[in-house]
């Protein structure tokens, strides 16, 4: 079972811009050429307790449609993030044209470019592929070790979008590890599952930073308090306002109640003595947060949480993060 520790969301997340139908047209001067396409991709991420690492490897992005599929390979296209070292084989040698990211370096509204403003033909896409090659693997907290992380088919098929000349194409792939991770009882490694990944059009998305008061903590008796090296308690966070306290759901609920639009941790700063939360790229809209003390949350398990307090909010687009308290 994985908890829900340390790194606030929505941690993988890196910052992945590309989108489910997202472009934004720019006047320009009249008898002006009209530029092709701006497209940028990036990922962000929320975070997992028994892990401190979680390196994913990715080797290309596939754009399907705009009039012909086109693919680009880490590491020979310009305006691609370069390759690096932390993918390895069975051999122990580096793969050719791959870059690791470690999604729990970019939480909450943090974010590191995959793509950064390349040109692509106008016209429709039917879906964005990313591929990804071997050698993603997560570092266990507790023993230091070096444990496999595989994803179905080594490619996440994404939504598509539509890119108009002189437009942008600017979103973010959020990995929610809290929904996406599993560690299935019998199999060697961790499974990154595609429904804890869900893309954001940045231009329609917002973020939230929270804060839970200590006496709030202490009342419900939330612990380990004062230890930054531990979650406290667990945010999550539902679509649509007034959601009443008995309808929520965890992670791997009854999908006749509300299931969690995305859930992260309360922890504590020590420099701040403050106990904190943030949830970043979330698209805009009403909804409801709800703050508990249960830290184990299995996505492959309807498991028993007990919600001690919610509160409605809104976020809104490409503003300063929302303030929320407990």
């Amino acid at each position: 079972m994985l908890n829900k520790k340390h790194i606030a969301t929505s941690a993988l997340l890196t910052y992945l811009l590309v989108g489910c139908g997202g472009s934004s047209d720019k006047a320009l001067p009249e008898n002006e050429i009209i530029p092709l396409p701006s497209f940028s991709l990036a990922v962000s991420d929320a975070p997992v307790d028994d892990l401190s690492e979680v390196v994913v490897c990715f080797t290309q992005i596939e754009l399907k449609g705009g009039g012909q599929d086109a693919i680009y390979t880490v590491g020979n296209e310009s305006g691609l993030i370069a390759s690096n070292d932390l993918c390895l084989d069975s051999n122990g040698d580096v793969i050719a044209n791959t870059v690791g990211i470690d999604l729990l370096q970019y939480t909450g509204s943090n974010s590191i470019s995959l793509v950064d403003n390349i040109s692509i033909e106008a016209g429709e896409y039917s879906q964005l592929r990313l591929i990804m090659s071997d050698g993603s693997y997560g570092i266990d907290v507790e023993t230091n070790e070096k444990i496999s992380v595989s994803v179905p088919s080594n490619e996440l098929k994404l939504d598509g979008f539509t890119a108009t000349l002189g437009g942008t194409v600017d979103f973010t792939l959020e990995f929610d590890l809290n929904k996406a991770m599993t560690n299935p009882v019998g199999q060697a490694g961790y499974f990154l599952k595609p429904r804890g990944v869900r893309l954001v059009n940045n231009n329609e998305a917002g973020h939230i930073e929270g804060t839970v008061d200590e006496t709030v903590l202490i009342n419900n008796q939330c612990t380990p308090l004062s230890d930054a090296s531990e979650n406290v308690a667990s945010i999550y966070m539902f679509e649509g306002a007034d959601l009443a306290l008995e309808t929520l759901e965890d992670n791997g609920g009854d999908e006749s109640g509300n299931l969690p639009y995305t859930s992260t941790a309360v922890t504590f700063d020590s420099e701040q003595t403050s106990y904190e939360f943030s949830i970043g790229f979330i698209k805009a809209g009403d909804y409801t947060i709800a703050l508990s003390c249960d830290k184990g949350d299995d996505p492959e398990v309807d498991d028993e949480i007990n919600f001690i307090a919610s509160q409605n909010v809104t976020v809104v687009a490409e503003k300063t993060a929302v303030q929320v308290s407990f």
